[in-house]
């Protein structure tokens, strides 16, 4: 059961490393881990989560009462076509959140709703959706130092009982996933467990800038972060850390051969 909110409580932030769609009604070590970490933390009054299935031209943050479950995915079973997670937005949230970021522009969406990154995650959390939830997009036209350097306008959300989410994976290469070996436990190939060793490295040392700039990072590192998108999330993660917040990695599992679990929480 998850601790209650107080005036002197400071939100945590998270990175979760979500992994297939099928996380959303899959048991495994992994939901456990989305479980347990629920029930560490404060109850928030709501969450923001930024993840990488929704990058725009621009930032937006989703401005509904109601969001839809979006199905962003193909080829899996009907019955994960079939769930639902109806969390209610926070119009409110998303307000205060474009105010917070001023003067960067934050497009009030009413299209959107929750994409797989929140939702297949966020339902083990809580799941009986009674936890209002808004999305923030990844602005995909800006390099990494702009996203660490824009969330931190959002930190005082932490202490008004808001949960920071950021929905991705940091050893994300679909091109080389070994599908055959997906249901072996820690299964990585070599470059794959040298970047996540090198970059939990830099996570526990609180090394921003060299995760930031990873693109200076070994050739490993290149393997397992060939586009942005699933990384971008960590970075947002990253920027809302405080002085004090102490740094957790849970779910640190590789899958597949080129993708991890790994999950990070600060505070």
């Amino acid at each position: 059961m998850s601790q209650p909110l107080n005036n002197l409580t400071r939100m945590p932030v998270v990175f979760l490393g979500h992994g297939s769609p099928m996380t959303a009604i899959d048991e495994n070590q992994f939901v456990s881990g989305f479980r347990n970490l629920s029930g560490s933390i404060p109850r928030p009054e709501a969450i923001l989560c930024i993840s990488a299935h929704w990058n725009t031209r621009g930032t937006k943050v989703t401005a509904m009462k109601n969001p839809r479950t979006i199905h962003d995915f193909g080829g899996f079973p009907q019955a994960l076509y079939e769930v639902q997670y109806p969390a209610p937005g926070d119009p409110a949230l998303a307000e205060k959140v474009r105010g917070l970021l001023t003067p960067v522009f934050v497009e009030p969406d009413e299209t959107w709703g929750l994409d797989h990154g929140a939702w297949s995650v966020i339902k083990h959390m809580y799941p009986d959706a009674d936890v209002p939830v808004v999305q923030l997009s990844i602005d995909y036209t800006r390099p990494a130092i702009y996203h660490y350097n824009l969330v931190q306008k959002l930190g005082a959300l932490r202490d008004n009982g808001i949960l920071i989410i950021g929905s991705g994976n940091i050893v994300h290469n679909l091109r080389l996933v070994d599908f055959q070996n997906l249901n072996n436990d820690d299964y990585g190939f070599d470059w794959a467990r040298d970047a996540r060793d090198i970059i939990n490295q830099y996570l526990i040392n609180g090394d921003h800038e060299a995760l930031i700039f990873y693109e200076k990072l070994p050739p490993s590192v290149q393997l397992a972060i060939p586009s942005p998108d699933h990384y971008l999330p960590l970075i947002y993660t990253l920027g809302l850390k405080q002085s004090g917040d102490e740094v957790s990695l849970f779910n640190d599992k590789l899958v597949g051969g080129s993708l991890s679990m790994t999950s990070v929480k600060l505070g």
